[in-house]
Formats: structure tokens, C-alpha cells, sequence
């Protein structure tokens, strides 16, 4: 067991199945599906709850009942939510639109700021996983590293720190940098590079973002599979085939098979395929917080 820090969101989602694909300029008829635990810090959080580890939140929501719901249902599924800062702000319902098919649409208003406070003492932390845009979060991801200075590499590290990609251009100090291919085709558009993924070193760019603790920048593809860039080149894993009925919180169930993967000191390729099971699991369930059908296998892998 490991004791895992997530920086990342806690949402609370209103689920909305449509009865047919989003069209511009469309009429779409709706089915409340009512709201649910959601966000990277529930989805990836839970995944490692349900996986025996222990995991606390860095995240910020409201004094509402809003919020209350939300920490109420966090806490009751394990997660620890001590660190997350209540603040005099709305919480706000996230709109997941859903169509026939499990692709889905979210539409949020635009987050209040979020500062994180004093870095804590990483070395009591295996892991911090970020995946939020907190104003300071590049500082405590350098403060993680630091605890492996005298560390020669991953594999005998005082703290994994996994990053998602960021939708910013914002630097995300890491030893494993994550991210999809339409986000990074996203980055590298916005990064004013008019530039193809094809066209660049992979491993080189996300340097520019992760700095020199970077040792793998891994890339998923959906059913396409998922690469992983290293300095000595890529390695390739396959996607499962599996029938999609809700794409939520899929990327959310990859890096947390990854980071669970990493922690037993499983290899890079060995943790991606981890990801690569947990996520098919996620996209064939009706949630994006892993649920029994997650628990279930999880216990018969035992």
C-alpha cells in the first residue's frame, strides 16, 4: 500500500443522455440521469482507493451543499479529502452530455482561481499525481523531485511524480509526463509550432514541459493504442477491444493503472498495460468513477 497524493479536481457531474449525436443547430431530447461523483481526483483517486492504496486530495470546492455532497461521497469511498481547501466560491455542476455511442461533451462554467498553499514534506508521499492547473503546482512538483535528488533514477525514487500534460504552456516537472494525442496535437497548436506529432521528437518536446527528470512521455491513442517516448525510443502497447458505452474518465483510469503499475515496480510497458485494463474497464461501464464492475476484477486478479 502507498500513500498517494492527487492534485487534481473534484467534481460533482450532472449526466444528461441524449437520444441521438450532438448536431449544430439541433433540437436534442434528454434523459436526467441525475449527478455523480466526478473529475480526475475522484476517477483516478478511487481507482487507487479500490486498488488498496491510500489517497488524499489537493482540490478546492465551496461551502455549499453542493460541495457537501460532494465530500460526503468522497470520503465514503475512501478517499481522504483533509487536504482540499473550502473556499467562499459557487460549486458549480458540470453538464456531461451523452450520446448513443459513449462519447460524451462536458460543458462548465470557467473555474475560480486556485492557489496551493506551503509545499508539504514530499518524503512522506510514494507518489504525487497532478492533473490540475493550481496556480503553484509547478513548485510543488519541483519540491517532489527534490526529494529524489540523490535518487539515480526512477526505478530507486523517494517520490514518483506523474503529470498530465497541461492545457497550458505552463512547464509540469515530472518523471512521467501523460497525455492524449488530441491533447498534445492541442499543446503543439497552441505552443504556435505548426508542427505534425510525427514531424518532432516526441521525448524532446516534452522535455521543454517536464524538464530533465522526464524518463517517459507516454502518448495514448484510444483504440489506437498507446506509446511511450523514451530517450532511447518509443515502445507501443495495445488498446483492448471492448464495447464503449461511457468514454468519462478513461484517461483517469489509465494514468491511475499506470501510477499503480509504477508503484509495484512494475516496468514502464508492464504499468501501461495496467492503464491500458483498468481504462477498457472504465469506457464498458455506465460511470466515470470506477464502480463494482472495477472492484470486482480487481478482486479476482488477486
Amino acid at each position: 500500500m502507498a500513500n498517494v497524493m492527487l492534485v487534481a479536481n473534484l467534481n460533482c457531474d450532472r449526466v444528461l443522455q441524449l437520444k441521438e449525436p450532438l448536431q449544430a443547430g439541433g433540437r436534442h431530447h434528454y434523459q436526467d440521469l441525475g449527478r455523480r461523483l466526478g473529475g480526475g481526483g475522484a476517477n483516478t483517486g478511487l481507482a487507487l482507493v479500490y486498488a488498496g492504496h491510500q489517497v488524499s486530495l489537493v482540490s478546492q470546492v465551496g461551502r455549499d451543499e453542493t460541495a457537501d455532497w460532494l465530500l460526503a461521497e468522497a470520503s465514503l469511498k475512501g478517499l481522504n479529502c483533509s487536504l482540499l481547501q473550502r473556499n467562499d466560491i459557487v460549486t458549480p455542476e458540470l453538464m456531461l452530455l451523452m450520446t448513443p455511442d459513449g462519447e460524451r461533451t462536458i460543458i462548465r462554467p470557467e473555474r475560480p482561481a486556485f492557489t496551493l498553499g506551503t509545499a508539504p514534506d514530499f518524503t512522506k508521499w510514494d507518489a504525487i499525481y497532478i492533473n490540475s492547473s493550481a496556480d503553484g503546482v509547478a513548485l510543488w512538483a519541483r519540491k517532489a523531485l527534490e526529494a529524489n535528488k540523490n535518487k539515480q533514477s526512477l526505478k530507486n525514487r523517494q517520490v514518483l511524480v506523474v503529470a498530465q500534460l497541461p492545457k497550458s504552456l505552463d512547464p509540469r516537472p515530472c518523471q512521467v509526463l501523460i497525455t492524449s494525442r488530441s491533447d498534445l496535437e492541442a499543446h503543439l497548436l497552441s505552443s504556435g509550432d505548426a508542427v505534425k506529432i510525427s514531424d518532432i521528437s516526441a521525448f524532446d518536446y516534452a522535455r521543454t514541459v517536464a524538464g530533465e527528470a522526464l524518463e517517459f512521455f507516454i502518448v495514448t491513442d484510444g483504440a489506437n493504442g498507446t506509446t511511450v517516448y523514451t530517450e532511447f525510443g518509443p515502445e507501443f502497447v495495445a488498446a483492448q477491444a471492448v464495447d464503449v458505452v461511457d468514454t468519462t474518465g478513461a484517461g483517469d483510469a489509465y494514468a491511475a493503472g499506470v501510477i499503480h503499475g509504477l508503484l509495484a515496480s512494475l516496468s514502464i510497458t508492464e504499468s501501461m498495460a495496467v492503464g491500458t485494463q483498468w481504462a477498457s474497464i472504465a469506457v464498458a461501464t455506465k460511470s466515470s468513477v470506477p464502480g463494482d464492475e472495477f472492484q470486482a476484477y480487481l478482486a479476482q486478479s488477486e
